[in-house]
């Protein structure tokens, strides 16, 4: 089992029960798209390096109506990166982005994973975001990915993605709360830390007992 309280340089081999969860890098998250991460480019490499040590790999992917409620462009008078409250919560307001049966939804075209076994789509409800892999903004509505893992007798999360301070990390805290042992692969991620997103979410996921690694860390 990976030690909570330290993890050596170099060391961490995927087993059975590891799993690699790789995070919505799709177009519209890469350069040239319409939600663009810095160099959210550079995590597909890295990912298909370490993803060859993981028998067990999940795939995300956003998957959005045209209207979708997380769009400013579905609330009058509202811009990009301004926030509403919703009956959830308050909601981030995003340009729109992967949009269901578009260039932009689609999955990198440069990522090479072929062992990868499924592919989750999130967000494509119109009134509710789903940044989590695990459980849509509501806190409520499940995507069925907890039981998928357990019923393959997953026991560790490592993730992989964009953007670290969003969809990583939600899905990284409710991985945690799953119960599953959880680590991010920092230099396989990029965030797009709006307003200190990104050092509250590392915050948030070193407080909920998430693992902050680096992909040379992983023995492939």
């Amino acid at each position: 089992m990976l030690d909570r309280t330290q993890i050596p340089a170099g060391s961490i081999k995927p087993d059975a029960d590891s799993a690699l969860l790789v995070i919505d890098v799709q177009n519209s998250f890469l350069p040239g798209g319409s939600l663009a991460v810095k160099d959210g480019d550079r995590v597909v490499p890295v990912i298909n390096r370490i993803a060859r040590g993981f028998a067990n790999v999940v795939l995300t992917q956003d998957w959005h109506t045209a209207d979708h409620v997380s769009f400013a462009a579905s609330h009058d008078g509202k811009k990009p990166f301004e926030t509403v409250d919703l009956e959830y919560g308050k909601q981030v307001l995003w340009p729109d982005h992967c949009v269901q049966g578009t260039e932009g939804a689609d999955l990198s075209k440069e990522l090479a994973i072929p062992q990868a076994a499924l592919i989750i789509r999130k967000g494509f409800r119109k009134e509710i975001d789903s940044y989590s892999a695990f459980t849509e903004a509501d806190g409520k509505t499940t995507t069925g990915l907890a039981a998928y893992l357990k019923a393959r007798e997953v026991k560790r999360l490592f993730l992989a993605g964009l953007a670290t301070d969003f969809c990583v990390a939600w899905s990284a805290l409710d991985a945690r709360k799953a119960g599953f042992e959880t680590c991010v692969i920092e230099d396989a991620c990029r965030g797009i830390d709006t307003q200190g997103s990104l050092a509250t979410a590392w915050a948030d996921m070193t407080k909920a007992g998430v693992k902050r690694i680096q992909s040379g860390d992983i023995v492939v």
